[in-house]
């Protein structure tokens, strides 16, 4: 079995000598989880090299990082996030959205099933958890509108990336940023309930949540291309066989078999998208006017700015 660079190290990204297949660098959002499950099982079941690529998939030392290495050229592809990539293309990064990868929200607002907050209105006066600014306050300040309150009538309270112990040790009384097929779950393991108010039911259009991105002054369509097809390929052979794809994704690194990982497994397995390659234009297109009418983009650019499908007709 092949086995994955876990952290980003000196001298990486020099370029070796291709032989019978074209090497290719992805840099994942995030350590490896269930999330990743069809690029490992690409991987393991060998469908990269039968598209002739070399795959390298590297976890990142600092999850906001990935972005800046494709936009420096220094990777060829990364893992991100539809909402993220708007910002960081307003601010200049020559990014673009080449596939997705998880094609619905995972983000929500977590409390405590059992704890005061019943629904959004109850959220006055209350403290929220957050771990990124910017997109994470305005999908908080959207949200917060469909109850008729805003964002002074709350705290944000910064707690990196600690949401889950953060809610469990009442140092806020609700977390912004958790995906609901993990840290559910982590608060259920951990002897507590939780409960998601989903950003797409309160006031934000949906969007993908997890993404390729690439270079955009340096496409590479038929890598991509290729890419792509193996992913897809790989997420066909989880919903035919996801206990035997479970099984190969499990043993490929460490900790990946244990409870948590197991129940994302099953919580993520319908949301992956089923044609990676295939854009929404019109869910792009919604998603930038929704971050300008909240004032975090001076404008709108045309979705072809913004993401692509790299097998269309150009």
């Amino acid at each position: 079995m092949k086995r994955f660079a876990f952290a980003l190290a000196t001298g990486l990204f020099s370029a070796a000598p291709a032989l019978a297949s074209e090497p290719l660098t992805l840099i994942l959002d995030w350590y490896v989880n269930p999330d990743h499950a069809p690029i490992i099982l690409a991987q393991e079941r060998g469908f990269f090299a039968d598209q002739g690529l070399e795959v390298e998939i590297i976890a990142p030392a600092d999850p906001t990082e990935p972005p800046k290495l494709v936009a420096a050229g220094r990777a060829d592809l990364a893992v991100s996030y539809q909402p993220q990539l708007h910002l960081q293309v307003h601010e200049g990064l020559p990014l673009i959205r080449v596939g997705t990868l998880i094609a619905t929200p995972l983000n929500c607002l977590m409390v405590h099933a059992d704890g005061p907050v019943q629904s959004l209105g109850d959220l006055r006066g209350k403290k929220i958890g957050y771990s990124v600014s910017g997109v994470e306050e305005a999908m908080m300040s959207a949200m917060l509108a469909s109850v008729d309150l805003t964002m002074a009538d709350v705290e944000m309270i910064n707690v990196n990336w600690s949401l889950t112990p953060s809610l469990l040790t009442g140092q806020v009384d609700a977390v912004i940023g958790a995906f609901r097929n993990f840290e559910l779950t982590q608060m259920r393991l951990a002897g507590a309930g939780g409960r998601c108010f989903y950003p797409e039911e309160n006031g934000l259009p949906t969007y993908d949540e997890l993404i390729f991105i690439a270079n955009a002054e340096s496409l590479d369509h038929d890598r991509i291309n290729r890419f792509l097809a193996a992913v897809g390929q790989a997420g066909e052979y989880m919903l035919n066989h996801p206990e035997e794809a479970f099984t190969i994704f499990a043993a490929s690194g460490p900790d990946l078999s244990d409870e948590l990982n197991a129940r994302a497994w099953s919580d993520t397995l319908p949301r992956f998208a089923h044609s990676p390659a295939a854009l929404d234009h019109g869910r792009y297109a919604r998603f930038e006017a929704f971050l300008h009418a909240a004032g975090l983009i001076p404008s709108i650019l045309p979705v072809e700015k913004l993401a692509i499908d790299p097998g269309a007709k150009r």
